[in-house]
C-alpha cells in the first residue's frame, strides 16, 4: 500500500516482456535465462499495462491467495490432520510474506503453484488402494512448473519417490509420470527447434540453469535471519511428529510425502539462479505443514497464542527492515534493490549496458539481445573469435542502441575489432558512448 522498493529481477522480467512484445524471440533475440512460460506471462502483462510494479504485486496476490486456499482445502478435505483447522492456510499466508521480495510475481511463485497442484493429486493417489493413470497429471504439472521455474525439475524425484513408497503404482505408472514430466519439456524444445533457434534455447536457458549463479554473500546474513523463524517452526514441528501418536496410516504417509518435499527443496537450492528469500517460496508448503504440528503440540493454548504473536511481530519487523529500514546494522537485501542513478541524464533511449547492473534500463529501453550480462559476456568478452565479431555486428544492425554504457572498459576493444561501429558512436563522457545522428 505504501510502495515497495523496485527490484532488479523485477525490471529484468519487465524488459523481457517488453522485448517479446516488440517481436523479438526469447533466447535468440533476447539473451536471458528467464523460463519460457514465465517470459510469456511477463509479455502478457506488458501487452496490457506495460511496466507496472503494482500489476506484478496484484497478480502475485491472486496467485498467493489461490495457493493458500488450495493448500488449506486439500489439508481439510483429505483429513490430513486429525482436526480440521484454518491454521495451515494462516501459516502458509504468513510464510509467503517473510520478505518484501516475495510480494512480486516471481517465477518461483508461479512454479510452486503447479507443484502444489501435483501434491493434491499425489494425496489422492496414496489415499487409494492402488494408483491410477492420473499419475500422468502429476508429472505433467511438475513439467509445467519447470517451464516457469527450472529448479522445480527436482520435484519429479519427489513425485516418483512418493508414488514408489506410499502408493501401489506399477512400473508402467511410474513411466507414465516420467513421460508426463518430459512431455511439456519436449514440446517446448520442439517449438524452438522448428523455429530454428534451438541452439540459442539450449545455450541461454538449458545450459544457464547449471552454470549461471549470482550469489551475493553480503546479503547472506539477511537471508538466514529472514528464513530463521519459518524454518525453525518447520523443523520443530517435524521433530514433534517423531514421537507423536493419534495419526492414521494415511496421515503418516502425507507427513512422509512432505518430508520428501523438504528434501527436494534442499536439492533445488543448488539450481537457484540467485539467493534471496523469494527463491525459498518453494519450501513454504512443507514449512507450513510441519509448523501446524508445532503449534498444535502446545498443551496450553495461551502459550501457543503468545508464541505465534511474538513470532509474527518479529517477522513483520524483519520485513520492514528489509524493505525500508534505516538500521545499517541489519544487512538489507541491497543486491536485489534497484537504485536509480540520479546523475544519469539519459531518458527514453535504446540502451546497451556492458557489465552488471540494470539501473540504466529503469528509464530507458533495452537494445540488442545482450540483456543478461552473465550470458552476453561469453560473446562480448571473446572478441578474438571471428564468429563472435560477426554475430555482434549483426545484432547491432538488427537492434542498434542509441547509447552504450560501458562498465567494464570493453568498448575500445570492441571498436577496434569492428571499425564500422566505431564510426557510429562518440564518447560523451567516461564509459558513455552516444550514437552519432
Amino acid at each position: 500500500m505504501f510502495g515497495l522498493p523496485n527490484l532488479i529481477p523485477e525490471l529484468q522480467w519487465m524488459l523481457v516482456g517488453e522485448q517479446i512484445n516488440k517481436g523479438f524471440v526469447i533466447y535468440s533475440d533476447i539473451w536471458d535465462n528467464t523460463a519460457p512460460l514465465s517470459a510469456m506471462v511477463y509479455a502478457g502483462i506488458d501487452s496490457v499495462v506495460g511496466r507496472s510494479q503494482s500489476s506484478y504485486q496484484a497478480l502475485a496476490l491472486l496467485v498467493a491467495a489461490f495457493q493458500v486456499i488450495y493448500f488449506n482445502v486439500i489439508i481439510n478435505n483429505r483429513d490430513i490432520f486429525p482436526k480440521r483447522t484454518y491454521l495451515p492456510g494462516l501459516l502458509y499466508a504468513i510464510f509467503l510474506n517473510i520478505s518484501f521480495d516475495c510480494c512480486t510475481l516471481s517465477p518461483v511463485l508461479m512454479g510452486t503453484t503447479f507443484v502444489l497442484l501435483a501434491f493434491g493429486t499425489i494425496v489422492k493417489q496414496i489415499n487409494r488402494l492402488e494408483a491410477t493413470d492420473e499419475v500422468f497429471e502429476i508429472g505433467f504439472l511438475i513439467g509445467i512448473a519447470t517451464l516457469f521455474y527450472p529448479p522445480a525439475c527436482v520435484f519429479i524425484i519427489w513425485a516418483i519417490a512418493s508414488l514408489l513408497f506410499f502408493s501401489g503404482a506399477t512400473l508402467r505408472q511410474h513411466s507414465l509420470a516420467i513421460f508426463g514430466f518430459l512431455f511439456p519439456l519436449f514440446l517446448t524444445g520442439l517449438f524452438f527447434y522448428l523455429d530454428g533457434t534451438y541452439d540459442d534455447f539450449s545455450r541461454n536457458f538449458i545450459s544457464s540453469v547449471l552454470q549461471i549463479r549470482q550469489y551475493n554473500l553480503n546479503d547472506f546474513r539477511t537471508l538466514l535471519v529472514t528464513l530463521f523463524l519459518p524454518f525453525t517452526f518447520g523443523v520443530l514441528g517435524f521433530l514433534r511428529l517423531v514421537n507423536a501418536t493419534g495419526f492414521v496410516n494415511f496421515q503418516l504417509r502425507c507427513q512422509q510425502v512432505m518430508m520428501l518435499w523438504a528434501l527436494a527443496g534442499v536439492l533445488s537450492v543448488g539450481l537457484m539462479p540467485f539467493l534471496a528469500p523469494m527463491q525459498f517460496i518453494i519450501f513454504v508448503p512443507a514449512l507450513a505443514f510441519f509448523a501446524v504440528n508445532f503449534f498444535n503440540s502446545f498443551k496450553k493454548g495461551w502459550l501457543a497464542e503468545l508464541t505465534f504473536m511474538v513470532s509474527l511481530g518479529i517477522m513483520a519487523y524483519l520485513y520492514y527492515q528489509g524493505a525500508y529500514g534505516g538500521d545499517e546494522s541489519f544487512a538489507k537485501l541491497n543486491s536485489l534493490k534497484l537504485k536509480r542513478k540520479e546523475d544519469l541524464q539519459i531518458k527514453n533511449k535504446k540502451v546497451l549496458v556492458l557489465g552488471n547492473g540494470m539501473e540504466e534500463y529503469l528509464d530507458n529501453y533495452a537494445a540488442t539481445p545482450y540483456l543478461n550480462w552473465n550470458l552476453a559476456k561469453y560473446e562480448l568478452e571473446h572478441l578474438d573469435n571471428y564468429d563472435n565479431v560477426i554475430s555482434i555486428l549483426r545484432n547491432f544492425e538488427k537492434d542498434t542502441p542509441e547509447v552504450i554504457i560501458d562498465k567494464v572498459n570493453l568498448v575500445p576493444k570492441l571498436f577496434k575489432r569492428i571499425p564500422a561501429l566505431a564510426r557510429r558512436y562518440t564518447e560523451q563522457s567516461k564509459g558513455v558512448y552516444v550514437r552519432i545522428s
